[in-house]
């Protein structure tokens, strides 16, 4: 049992270390570019093996140099390949059992590639690797095989991975070496599937997501491995065009057959969007059609979100402007798994007949969409598209991805489907099956997205219902470095080439608008309780929308990151992961409190011993070109478009202050309707009006307001089960899509936060509970613990500006205000009328018919985002009977 369990070396200490070294009964393949590199390997293997046990076994069949020189305990064995398969493997087993009864257990075998030269298929050199390997594991040796890379068909790398113990990838870059573990049995470390560079004979991991993305990249330009021979019209046009480069084409100068061979080509990876099709018409390459090619699992589309992230990396690097953008943004490093899987997918596992049946339904319940989910996770992929997901995984070891949905109609030019269809990391830690089990089964619930209530609601709200629905997906690397046992990005956030929420008369809407967070940005395209992002106006970084002695209460306090040693997304404190000090470049993120006030020491970094800390991003801003990089970023992008756009990046600062961003993700931003000047009414009498704002967001005039679903902050205050508060949050819902209302306009108020999944700051209801509003408003209510946040920039604020939804954040406590709380929780409600049996809840929500209890008079609200200010009041019966 001891001799099973025991530890042997590969005559390297330091790749022991990455592999916990071998076990009796491993087969090793090394995956190389030349001989030379399997020799660096094989040749201390040898050494370390004689020198412990006395001898080693070369079985030599090759006619390419030894890749062990002769020398004292070296025992070679030739074998005639030319012989055929079956005279050959026999052969060699019969010398394997012969040496390993006489006591040999290290074997070195010449480079299998060769054997492809003598039986002219990958298939028998998969079969020969089949058969040896577990007769050498049941003489428990330890053997060294190679295999040039790019050299065999995909199916016998898998049956040669699918057989072997070991299997690591190794290359060069620049003259420099690298290995990356692919696959090791029965063994697992965090680092161990990373690749590793060799520093002065050590083997170290590479941990930042940008250098392992140029590494990846560079090593290995075919990462799926699979070769596509079809008749299919993407195949015939991309072998046509492939025919067109390799005769020398001019790719800038293209032929008319060959422009319209990549018009074609554009249209079948993207879509028939026009807006985007003459963006890639105008800046990609076929070069960036090939690459795409390479990095596409199955077939069919790319989808929205890829083509948007692709084609403004393309638009940066080839426009010009104040930044070379080559030199600041970092290699994507995606994947894209084709639209032609997903609609696979649900045939196969006989999912396209409910498809069908929901699509023309939007009122599916959330607990009948978890049923459906499970119906998905219980589904499978086909034998091609599982190896394509295996070698993908391979690619990136043990770095954590994202998996995004990339619908074709997704952040296209008319829908953005912001937040809509589900998007989750993954930690991807663990042995090569237990990271694909996380993958498929995060794959598939994206693949149920598109059937969620939001998503049903939006596609009706869109008049999309019919509408092609392509679910692709991309697969990007999570920007960012380990920090202890967590990986997160120093840096992320959106960026708007628009600022609809310009605080200071000084600040210039048309240069932007910058949501900014430390860790994964997953916190500023959320509404997360009782947190804050910094808001940060590309024409005046330095204005902030609070005042100083308030800036340490509105600051991002908890962050989201993932957690490695767990494998898993978590939200932890800022202080608990930064409360050793340590922190890379620190001082450019956060700064010291003094008597609640911040404050950033000249001349010093932050440490352990700084005390208490707040992110303010300040020295970021001060000291660095990050708002002068996005400023820059957003204008080109915008000027390309021809629209004003949204955008998602991370980004990382060096000791030395020079920054790099990641953009992953770049769609139209979608305006509020221009109006004409409004003015607010100065002569409304005080019984007429119903409530006042003083911080609006956009311009807009609703007239005809027949309805107030009210959520009452002191009767939701005093519901103490939770259960009760997220019925409150269901009862929205179906008033919202209640049919006597949804003819009418409708005005929704309450408590806190719309939309927060923590019920005890604001009400737990979503776009699909909410799409039939005009106005939402959420009122600040300071006895009760809840406040708005004007979250300008999450995909709740998106979905309330693309529906032109008026957002409106309302205190009742201040005189300005004007709330008339007589009205609202006085007038009688039709609640019970509406919806007969809701009246355990009545306290808490009321329904006011405003013409009922008004005498025929209907509500008009005006906001004016110039004066900052907005009035909702009551008009006459005769003024109102013709606003409707």
């Amino acid at each position: 049992m001891e001799m099973e369990t025991a530890r042997i070396s590969s005559g390297i200490p330091s790749l022991d270390r990455v592999l916990d070294g071998f076990r009796l009964g491993d087969n090793v393949v090394w995956q190389v570019d030349c001989l030379e590199d399997y020799c660096f390997f094989t040749e201390p293997f040898a050494a370390e093996a004689i020198e412990s046990s006395g001898h080693c076994v070369y079985l030599r069949f090759a006619s390419h140099p030894p890749v062990v020189q002769p020398r004292p305990g070296l025992i070679i064995k030739e074998v005639n390949p030319g012989q055929g398969f079956a005279h050959v493997t026999a052969e060699m087993h019969r010398l394997i059992q012969e040496q390993a009864e006489a006591g040999a257990r290290y074997f070195v075998l010449d480079n299998l590639s060769a054997l492809v030269d003598q039986w002219a298929t990958d298939e028998l050199l998969a079969n020969f690797f089949q058969v040896t390997c577990p007769f050498l594991g049941e003489l428990n040796t330890v053997a060294y095989f190679a295999l040039l890379r790019g050299r065999h068909a995909n199916r016998a790398v898998a049956r040669i991975r699918d057989t072997t113990q070991v299997l690591v990838d190794v290359y060069r870059i620049q003259g420099k070496m690298y290995i990356h573990p692919l696959k090791v049995w029965d063994r697992y470390s965090p680092q161990m599937f990373l690749p590793h560079s060799e520093e002065n004979g050590d083997w170290e991991p590479v941990f930042r997501s940008g250098e392992a993305a140029d590494i990846s990249a560079q090593a290995r330009r075919h990462p799926l491995r699979v070769a596509r021979y079809s008749s299919a019209p993407w195949e015939t046009v991309y072998m046509k065009l492939l025919q067109y480069w390799e005769r020398g084409g001019d790719p800038r100068d293209l032929t008319p057959e060959a422009r319209a061979l990549k018009q074609e080509g554009v249209r079948m990876l993207i879509g028939g969007d026009p807006a985007l099709n003459r963006l890639a018409d105008a800046y990609f390459t076929l070069e960036d059609l090939f690459a795409i090619r390479e990095r596409l699992i199955g077939t069919g589309r790319i989808g929205g979100k890829s083509s948007g992230m692709l084609l403004a990396r393309k638009i940066l690097q080839e426009t010009r402007g104040k930044t070379d953008f080559s030199r600041v943004l970092e290699h994507h490093d995606s994947f894209y798994i084709g639209s032609d899987v997903f609609f696979t997918f649900l045939v196969d596992n006989n999912l396209f007949r409910l498809r069908l049946q929901l699509t023309s339904n939007s009122s599916l319940s959330w607990e009948e969409f978890a049923e459906i989910e499970q119906e998905f996770l219980a589904g499978s992929f086909p034998a091609e598209i599982m190896d394509q997901f295996r070698n993908m995984l391979d690619y990136f070891g043990q770095a954590p991805i994202i998996v995004r949905s990339s619908s074709l109609l997704e952040d296209s030019f008319g829908n953005a489907f912001a937040g809509k269809y589900r998007s989750d990391f993954c930690a991807n830690q663990g042995g090569p099956e237990q990271r694909l089990e996380n993958f498929l089964r995060t794959v598939k619930l994206v693949y149920a997205s598109t059937l969620s209530p939001d998503v049903l609601t939006y596609r009706h709200k869109r008049g999309l219902g019919e509408s092609d629905e392509q679910m692709a997906i991309l697969l990007q690397r999570v920007s960012g470095h380990p920090y202890r046992h967590y990986f997160f990005p120093s840096l992320a956030g959106v960026a708007f080439s628009r600022n609809l929420y310009a605080w200071s008369e000084r600040i210039d809407p048309l240069q932007g608008l910058v949501r900014l967070v430390f860790g994964l940005g997953t916190r500023e395209v959320n509404r997360v309780p009782d947190d804050y992002p910094r808001m940060i106006a590309v024409s005046h970084p330095q204005i902030r929308p609070e005042a100083g002695g308030r800036i340490a209460h509105y600051s991002q306090r908890q962050m989201d990151l993932l957690d490695i040693a767990g494998n898993r997304f978590l939200t932890l404190a800022v202080a608990e992961v930064l409360e050793n000090g340590g922190y890379p470049q620190l001082q450019y993120f956060a700064s010291e409190l003094l008597e609640g006030i911040p404050y950033d020491p000249p001349y010093r970094t932050l440490s352990a011993e700084s005390g208490e800390r707040v992110l303010t991003f300040n020295r970021l801003l001060e000291k660095t070109p990050f708002v002068p990089y996005l400023r820059d970023l957003l204008q080109r992008l915008e000027n390309a478009y021809g629209h004003p756009v949204d955008t998602e990046f991370t980004a990382s600062v060096s000791k030395a202050g020079q920054v790099r961003i990641n953009l992953l993700q770049c769609r139209p931003l979608w305006l509020p309707t221009q109006l004409a000047a409004l003015r607010l009414p100065e002569d409304v009498p005080a019984d007429r009006v119903l409530f006042g704002a003083q911080r609006v967001v956009n311009p807009a005039l609703v007239e005809g307001i027949r309805y107030v679903i009210y959520v009452d902050p002191q009767g939701y205050g005093d519901l103490q089960e939770e259960s009760l508060r997220r019925e409150v949050g269901r009862l929205v819902g179906r008033l919202n899509r209640h049919p006597q209302l949804q003819k009418e306009k409708l005005l929704f108020m309450g408590p806190g936060r719309w939309g927060s999944n923590n019920i005890y700051l604001g009400i737990n209801a979503g776009y699909a509970d909410l799409n039939n509003a005009s106005i939402l408003v959420e009122l600040a209510c300071e006895k009760e613990g809840q406040f708005p946040e004007v979250s300008y920039g999450t995909h709740f604020f998106q979905d309330l500006v693309e529906s032109e939804i008026t957002y409106l954040p309302v205190y009742p406590d201040l005189p300005q205000d004007r709330f008339n709380q007589t009205f609202f929780q006085e007038s009688p409600s039709v609640l019970e009328t509406l919806l007969p049996g809701s009246g355990a809840l009545q306290e808490a929500v009321r329904v006011i018919d405003i013409a009922a209890v008004s005498g025929g008079a209907l509500a008009r609200m005006v906001a004016d985002p110039r004066s900052g200010r907005a009035l909702c009041y009551l008009v006459p019966g005769e003024e109102a009977a013709g606003t409707r």
